[in-house]
């Protein structure tokens, strides 16, 4: 008997979280993302129905897949791995991952999505509908020496990261997510984008504990920015950051990202994971700015219902006159609208 047809396809629940946790630290292809933690915050943060897929032969885990379905009158209906996630898919041995695809297959038919994405960092079904030009990553090892560090970010970006020190900015490790609030919904307000509830990142800090760490700068007591980042094995992830008006005179943003990577490098962390960019945006140029080399995502589909991909992103043509009106928003208001948007965003 072949080993795809010994395995079984189970869904998770609470008595498996343990090992499939255990199962993801020892993939090698296996992400922050794929962490079972993120099924509990789809529903507490969301509502949204999360099916966490995994296969099993004689009681061993031989791979996973995290699935969550996104339904919306706006911006249509999914079945994505993972949504609000860098990366996803099925991880673990070839014959898991074959029959893992297949059952989400199968899942999002019977749901009547739209689509089905899986989000790759390498292609894996070039036959496949995908975005495969959208979306870079930024990622590159890190010395344990923090002057290293310094001294390889390129001159003039090191300049901002000098004068943010120069100013007497100050990072603090924050227990609560109040600050980062205030910062990250000033920022993408500012760039048109629709805010995540405060529910989320009480949700992300809850469930991830020590691995959800906010780091907030601050001059003279005021909030200057604030990010909130992902431990994982040896990397750090800055994922949601942003900056008040403080931010752009005191070179605040810059200044925040060298102290992520300043105390990351001091606790023995050796990969700093930038994250996701749009390719020719403002945070893909910065980001290339500290010399990290962009990697090309592969965002690959499965069309159930649709007839094409889905196009919710900003750089969308018809989506330009929402975002300049959005970034006239009072905060308060867009603070109050915005996370029934967001929602749908995955």
């Amino acid at each position: 008997m072949s080993a795809a047809l010994q395995m079984q396809i189970r869904r998770l629940d609470a008595a498996d979280t343990a090992r499939w946790d255990a199962f993801v630290t020892a993939c090698p292809e296996a992400t922050f993302f794929h962490r079972a933690g993120w099924a509990e915050v789809l529903r507490l943060a969301f509502g949204h129905n999360a099916h966490f897929l995994y296969a099993e032969a004689d009681g061993v885990i031989q791979g996973v897949l995290p699935l969550g379905h996104i339904r919306s009158r706006l911006f249509g209906n999914a079945l994505i791995s993972t949504p609000f996630c860098v990366l996803g898919g099925a991880v673990g041995d070839e014959a898991a991952r074959v029959i893992l695809e297949q059952a989400a297959i199968d899942l999002a038919r019977s749901l009547r999505v739209d689509a089905l994405e899986l989000r790759h960092s390498q292609p894996r079904h070039p036959d496949w509908p995908a975005k495969r030009d959208l979306y870079v990553n930024f990622r590159k090892a890190i010395d344990p020496d923090p002057e290293v560090n310094l001294k390889a970010i390129p001159r003039k970006q090191r300049a901002m990261v000098r004068k943010g020190i120069e100013a007497g900015l100050q990072g603090e490790i924050d227990e609560g997510v109040d600050r980062l609030y205030v910062a990250y919904s000033e920022s993408v307000r500012n760039l048109g984008t629709p805010v995540f509830s405060r529910r989320y990142f009480q949700t992300l800090k809850a469930v991830f504990g020590a691995d959800c760490e906010v780091l907030t700068v601050t001059h003279h007591r005021q909030t200057v920015a604030s990010v909130m980042s992902f431990y994982f094995r040896d990397q750090v992830l800055p994922y949601y950051g942003g900056g008040t008006a403080l931010a752009r005179d005191l070179k605040g943003n810059d200044f925040m990202y060298w102290e992520v990577m300043r105390r990351a490098c001091e606790r023995g962390v050796r990969v700093f994971d930038y994250g996701r960019s749009k390719i020719g945006t403002g945070s893909y140029s910065f980001k290339k700015n500290w010399g990290f080399t962009p990697e090309p995502l592969h965002y690959e589909f499965q069309l159930v219902t649709a007839t094409e991909l889905p196009d919710i992103n900003p750089l969308n043509p018809k989506y330009r006159l929402f975002i300049e009106a959005w970034k006239r928003l009072p905060l308060p208001v867009s603070r109050w609208i915005g996370p029934l948007l967001s929602r749908s965003l995955g």
